[in-house]
């Protein structure tokens, strides 16, 4: 393979016409650009220069290995400069994926911080939930993942790093005029006779319920399944059953349910952020990260339900 330290000396040569005034520029001796174009024919097996009593020209197959020199030199040149303006997040790309209800509430201010200050950065965002967008995290489609996890349950692998940024606690929906709406301390207890609704039976929320219900000491009766938390909002005002609820699913809530805490403590699923591990880390991902941790700061600060 042919070195482009040697072509860029050849590209010298033939736009300065000699060896004296290459060396000079390059700031070599005349001797070590003499062994550089020797060492080029050597590895060519042609002769790329004539010399002449007052400087040197180009063979027919010098000229034509310029002309590809240059190609190769310029792809090179933008290939460093693309490089530079990744590492300084004046140029690529970060491609962030969020489940639903942190792509509702932490997103949107994360994104928007991100554009304003790094507008060269090619920034994408995909929903999904964290058993579908983990698992593009490690094939290396993702550079960013906003995942929830339950204690004991994990989506991710050894080779991920996380970072945890909030906790996520679930709350109790009843229909608004429920008896127990008013009862002073609830307990997962009480409602061992209520029909329930919640997401599908395979998500890892509804896992959670079921798992807090039999540590209760009851199977919870579900009537209805739905991934999306405002229809089961709806469901429960509706009076078809009470729902467990992620307080990010909580950022607009109807008049008609009413919203209590569980004690003696609500069931908890920790938000994290996830970064693919080692050299597939691009620049532009620990920044993100940054500005999601602040987001997620300014969010339990003003967290409604936590306040209340």
């Amino acid at each position: 393979m042919l070195s482009t330290a040697r072509l860029k000396v050849l590209k010298e040569v033939a736009y300065r016409g000699s060896i004296s005034a290459t060396a000079e520029a390059l700031s070599y001796t005349q001797s070590a650009i003499s062994q550089q174009i020797a060492t080029l024919e050597a590895e060519t097996g042609m002769t790329l220069l004539e010399r002449h009593p007052r400087g040197v020209s180009l063979t027919a197959a010098g000229q034509m290995l310029v002309g590809h020199a240059e190609g190769i030199l310029a792809g090179l040149e933008a290939a460093e400069a693309a490089l530079s303006e990744i590492a300084g997040l004046r140029g690529g790309r970060l491609r962030v994926a969020s489940f639903p209800t942190a792509g509702a509430t932490l997103m949107p201010q994360a994104i928007a911080t991100f554009r304003s200050s790094y507008p060269g950065v090619e920034l994408t965002l995909t929903e999904g939930e964290p058993e579908q967008i983990a698992p593009r995290l490690r094939a290396g489609e993702l550079d960013l993942a906003l995942l929830f996890e339950f204690a004991g349950e994990t989506p991710l692998q050894e080779d991920v790093t996380r970072a945890g940024l909030l906790e996520d606690p679930m709350y109790l929906a009843l229909p608004g005029e429920h008896p127990l709406a008013g009862k002073g301390k609830l307990r997962l207890e009480d409602l061992r006779e209520e029909a329930w609704v919640q997401t599908s039976r395979s998500s890892p929320c509804a896992r959670h319920v079921v798992r807090s219900c039999h540590a209760a000491g009851f199977e919870p009766n579900v009537s209805f399944e739905s991934d999306d938390y405002q229809t089961v909002q709806g469901l429960v005002a509706a009076g078809v059953g009470v729902a467990l609820i992620p307080e990010l699913a909580l950022s607009v809530v109807r008049e008609d349910i009413t919203i209590r805490t569980l004690s003696p403590a609500p069931p908890v699923r920790q938000v994290i952020a996830a970064l693919p591990a080692g050299a597939r880390l691009v620049p532009a991902a620990p920044v993100m990260l940054g500005i999601l941790e602040q987001a997620a700061t300014q969010y339990q600060a003003l967290a409604p339900l936590r306040a209340a």
